[in-house]
């Protein structure tokens, strides 16, 4: 069903006469056809520049076929804004917070170089998917959940991208709630639950450096992790919007949306 409903909205996208605000309303109307127990975060090759990229670093790569790919990218992009647990639980606290998302204003598919997947412009308050790298669903997903937490902190919090301190905050916050799983006891034999957090902690942390020292190439790695771990704790224990810290391939997602009243989320 799913390859279905993917297919249909591949036609609606090439119907040049169609807009965002069709498609979503054709989407509207199938989208209990979309099975969102399905979806999850996945890996993939190229890395996620986080808050605050440089926008010059991103437009380095080769445009061919780079037309059909932008048509497949904002397919994927209204999937998740349609269906998807977090990618909706982020759209509607943006809204919530008065940073409401404009699809054609603030959600980019573009041709970037292959070592990077994605970002977030402050200075335009848009997100990027690398098209030519982010190609398949789980990965877009990753990315624009990710991306989306920057753009969350940059309406609540004002963010200055050039302070490390605030740099280094969001990037733990987006690892933290969207890259690094929590594994179950279950999962790692006879593993204690403090092991299973510490293991947490250290992959939220070593993905919030390799965020920082992509996006500031002035700062050594000395320098990111003192300020990573000045601002840890804080940071670590943040998980507004989302609520919770999301297991891989578990129904955590949907738990989330679920509970997004209680932080005044429609």
């Amino acid at each position: 069903m799913m390859q279905i409903v993917g297919e249909a909205i591949f036609l609606v996208l090439l119907l040049r006469h169609l807009d965002y605000l069709h498609l979503v309303h054709f989407l509207s109307r199938n989208a209990e056809q979309v099975d969102v127990h399905q979806l999850h975060i996945e890996g993939g090759g190229g890395r996620d520049l986080g808050g605050g990229l440089e926008r010059e670093r991103l437009l380095n790569g080769d445009a061919s076929r780079s037309e059909t790919r932008t048509l497949t990218c904002q397919s994927i992009i209204i999937i998740f804004i349609v269906a998807g647990p977090l990618v909706k639980l982020m759209y509607s606290a943006l809204k919530a917070s008065g940073c409401e998302i404009n699809l054609r204003r603030h959600i980019a598919c573009e041709v970037c170089d292959i070592k990077v997947s994605g970002g977030y412009d402050p200075r335009l308050n848009q997100i990027v998917i690398c098209q030519n790298v982010a190609r398949s669903k789980g990965m877009v997903q990753g990315i624009l959940t990710h991306e989306m937490i920057h753009m969350f902190d940059a309406c609540r919090h004002e963010l200055n991208f050039k302070d490390l301190n605030h740099l280094a905050c969001t990037e733990i916050r987006a690892a933290n709630l969207t890259h690094c799983s929590f594994l179950s006891a279950m999962t790692q034999g006879d593993a204690s639950f403090f092991r299973i957090q510490k293991q947490h902690a250290e992959c939220v942390k070593n993905k919030a450096l390799g965020s920082v020292l992509a996006v500031r190439s002035d700062v050594t790695k000395e320098e990111a992790l003192a300020v990573i771990d000045k601002v840890f704790l804080k940071c670590y224990n943040d998980l507004e919007p989302i609520g919770r810290r999301v297991r891989r391939n578990s129904a955590d997602m949907i738990r989330a949306y679920k509970e997004r009243v209680n932080y005044g989320y429609e």
